[in-house]
């Protein structure tokens, strides 16, 4: 994701500082063993049904946010893969595209699907979302798991802008992400603030989105300016139009329980 800036006036000046400016591993954050020992609490574990968020028209669980409906840029191809036909760019985004957000919010799940990127493409799946009319994108709440071609998209320079990457805060370990045109497979874990990115099998990104720490790792990121970013450990889910081709599939979510 590379992001378009913008002044809120409506928004108050997030300030905060710390030192430092070298990516943030994800082994410098907590792994969920010691989340779960220290609250005395069992791992993690699904307690609900999959719920397949591809059953029906797009329009049944998907919205272009701000909208009512899914843009028309956004379809099914004939193998039952939701993508994003980005034949007719505009200044921003693909027209009659924009980023989609769930119908629902979200507390406590597992997300998982299937993605892949278009040759050079540049994408994301931006959680914990608020969707409100005083906040024009996405990713003016909500933390971003990036999706990328980490061969050719120039993001790829910056260690913290690979795919699976928590999005200019942590680098995904190990990069293990596949070919553009080839599909990743992906689990998000949301659990009381706990959140886990999990791509092709394997763990890449820990952290808890709340507290000081959190706060300090905003604060050297380039959200630092908007107080709403990072604010909620809830909240919709949303599939970003960055211009290029974009395909997801097998897309489910389930509970999670909060013990």
């Amino acid at each position: 994701m590379q992001y378009r800036y913008l002044t809120l006036l409506f928004l108050p000046v997030l300030l905060l500082s710390c030192g430092g400016g070298e990516a943030t591993r994800a082994d410098d954050m907590a792994t969920p063993e010691e989340v779960m020992t220290s609250a005395g609490e069992p791992m993690i574990e699904g307690s609900g049904e999959w719920t397949d968020l591809l059953a029906g028209d797009i329009g049944d669980n998907w919205h272009t946010y701000g909208k009512d409906a899914p843009g028309a840029a956004w379809k099914v191809d004939d193998e039952g893969a939701l993508y994003l036909d980005a034949s007719n760019k505009g200044e921003h985004g693909v027209v009659g595209g924009g980023d989609l957000v769930t119908n629902e919010s979200y507390d406590n799940y597992e997300f998982e699907l299937d993605w892949k990127i278009g040759e050079c493409g540049n994408s994301g799946i931006i959680y914990n979302v608020i969707e409100h009319d005083t906040l024009p994108y996405p990713w003016l709440s909500g933390p971003e798991m990036q999706i990328l071609d980490n061969s050719c998209h120039p993001d790829a320079e910056i260690v913290t802008h690979r795919a699976g990457d928590l999005y200019d805060m942590i680098t995904g370990e190990p990069e293990n992400v596949k070919p553009a045109g080839e599909w990743n497979s992906i689990r998000l874990v949301v659990k009381d603030g706990y959140v886990e990115h999990w791509q092709n099998g394997e763990r890449i990104v820990t952290y808890t989105g709340e507290g000081e720490p959190w706060k300090a790792m905003i604060a050297e990121s380039k959200f630092k300016d908007y107080p709403t970013f990072g604010s909620s450990t809830s909240g919709k889910i949303s599939l970003q139009d960055h211009g290029d081709p974009v395909w997801f599939r097998n897309i489910r979510i389930r509970e999670l329980s909060s013990k």
